[in-house]
């Protein structure tokens, strides 16, 4: 569905995204994970026609960027990371625009933004102002105004960001919902358990290069599935094993208190960038 070749980005002497070189399969959960500056904002960028790349090659659906941009804005949607709706406009208003912008036929138009609001449970507010929604009713807006067009593929650039624990969780389920009905997703993210509960694969960027790229599961592995922690000094040390039989041992020997837990990806994260959150 997407695939991206020698991708890069410069910016002045600064290299944002260096040479990058990945593909994303049709019907996938994708993550690209990073720290500030790693070049995760500016690849949705490239991809959704915002940015110009410096070298390297796009393909969306086998279509080739620039070359087809017109095509390609009809095969995709995108909920950027900063809330961009009419604050003045209804939600219907918001989508009703939208679906002008994108030519629909006023009889699809109306069935799109009538399911489309019930789909993201903002139905019973069709009506109110979008200056009187929460961040998480703004953002659920934002995915069905991205999706009211029938893309084949969604881009969603820190989806969650600022939002509590229980209104990212409602967002999660909705992308799983959306890419159980064959929706490819395209994710960027600063929580790491978010792209470890919804991705298939994830991409880890730092300085704009890809330093790791498989399912968390297998990056994990790849780590040691099980980790040994123990307090030294003002910090916490930690040391990774295959087996628990192993790490048991090992914790057996230490001077001090340890704790052994299974490993996650934002231990993958903290090894291969050395930052314990992607925004530190």
């Amino acid at each position: 569905m997407i695939e991206l070749e020698n991708l890069t980005k410069q910016f002045g002497n600064r290299t944002a995204v260096d040479q990058l070189t990945l593909t994303i399969a049709r019907g996938e959960t994708f993550g690209l994970l990073g720290p500030n500056g790693a070049g995760k904002t500016t690849t949705i960028r490239m991809l959704t026609m915002l940015t110009k790349p410096t070298s390297g090659h796009i393909r969306i659906e086998g279509l080739l960027l620039p070359k087809n941009e017109k095509k390609v804005k009809a095969l995709i949607g995108v909920v950027p990371q900063f809330f961009n709706l009419d604050n003045e406009l209804t939600a219907k208003e918001n989508l009703e625009l939208h679906g002008r912008l994108h030519h629909m036929s006023v009889a699809d138009r109306n069935e799109r933004i009538e399911a489309l609001l019930d789909y993201v449970d903002l139905a019973d507010r069709s009506y109110d102002q979008v200056t009187t929604f929460s961040g998480g009713m703004k953002r659920r807006l934002m995915i069905a105004r991205a999706l009211l067009h029938r893309p084949q593929v969604l881009f969603l650039d820190e989806p969650t960001v600022g939002l509590d624990p229980q209104v990212r969780r409602r967002l999660w389920d909705l992308v799983r919902r959306m890419n159980e009905e064959g929706l490819t997703v395209l994710l960027t993210t600063h929580y790491i358990e978010e792209a470890e509960h919804l991705c298939s694969r994830v991409a880890i960027l730092d300085k704009g290069r890809l330093i790791a790229l498989d399912s968390p599961k297998a990056l994990c592995r790849r780590l040691g599935r099980f980790v040994v922690e123990w307090p030294e000094g003002e910090e916490t040390k930690a040391r990774f094993f295959a087996a628990r039989e192993e790490a048991a041992s090992f914790a057996g020997q230490l001077a001090v208190a340890a704790t052994i837990r299974h490993s996650n990806l934002e231990d993958v994260f903290v090894e291969l960038t050395g930052r314990r959150v992607a925004g530190a």
